[in-house]
């Protein structure tokens, strides 16, 4: 395929399901092993961290103003009824937190399964009917809008989003989601604390890859040195604005869609794509 259009594809299932309860990463990997790109190419591997920076950009873009207003409240509050623990801003960072030290700790593992489909497979069916079971199960919310958050529930979505990072193919969306609604959290409010919670997880996480990829050295993780040619820079722009067009609608969308429905049919979906790509990887049909 034509190195433009491949790149447009990807950006364009980067912004479908970097925030959608499906997971980017299964999806990138899975493209990634149809269309045979070499994983251990400097160029692609900074090009799967440029389209995630495209789609975080556009979620921030899409929150800003909701941004403002919360840095415009802090620490009391809309309401003035919080504290600077208690604010939605600072939940959002804690919740972070409580992912971001056992992720640092387990990279290691993580690395180990970014590249393993078995895993993700698995992952992608396990999650589905976990994330059928508690949409099904948990439908009498106590916490109607993300500016009613807690303390413990910031602190528990936290931990069930260490998931994510350790077993690709989970989707940070599908473990803050469900994390949310088990806690007591509306459909709704469970969703928006992910949008928010996205926005620090990714900027983070996109950041230190791309800063350990472009270190001189000869480890597997590197980029550099990279010969970047005027047709590479193309390649890169186009994905880059493809996944923040998408990922900018995808949210959007996605916030009407579960005002009026729930979260099932992504299960559905995760559940076949599971089943899927477990049957294609016992009839060698993909890599591993």
């Amino acid at each position: 395929m034509n190195d433009y259009l491949l790149s447009i594809l990807l950006g364009a299932i980067e912004g479908l399901t970097e925030f959608l309860p499906v997971s980017s990463t299964a999806h990138l990997r899975i493209a990634e092993a149809l269309f045979q790109i070499d994983l251990g190419n400097g160029f692609w591997k900074m090009y799967t961290v440029v389209i995630q920076l495209g789609a975080i950009l556009a979620l921030t873009a899409f929150f800003w103003r909701r941004i403002l207003k919360f840095l415009g409240t802090f620490p009391r509050g809309a309401r003035g009824d919080r504290t600077v623990l208690t604010h939605p801003l600072s939940l959002v960072l804690i919740a972070f937190i409580v992912t971001a030290i056992p992720a640092f700790l387990l990279s290691k593992l993580i690395g180990k399964n970014l590249e393993n489909l078995h895993v993700m497979a698995f992952a992608l069916l396990i999650g589905g009917i976990v994330m059928w079971l508690v949409d099904s199960l948990f439908v009498r919310p106590t916490i109607q809008r993300m500016d009613e958050t807690n303390l413990p529930t910031a602190i528990w979505i936290g931990a069930v989003q260490v998931l994510s990072a350790v077993f690709p193919g989970t989707s940070r969306s599908m473990c803050t989601i469900a994390a949310g609604q088990v806690a007591g959290m509306s459909r709704e409010a469970a969703l928006e604390f992910s949008f928010f919670l996205s926005i620090p997880t990714m900027f983070v996480a996109t950041g230190y890859d791309l800063l350990k990829a472009l270190k001189p050295h000869t480890g597997s993780d590197a980029i550099a040195p990279l010969a970047m040619t005027p047709q590479l820079w193309i390649v890169l722009a186009l994905g880059f604005v493809t996944a923040f067009v998408v990922a900018l609608a995808v949210v959007a969308w996605f916030l009407r869609w579960v005002r009026k429905h729930g979260f099932t049919p992504f299960a559905i979906y995760r559940i076949v794509l599971g089943l899927i790509l477990l049957a294609a990887l016992s009839r060698g049909l993909l890599g591993h």
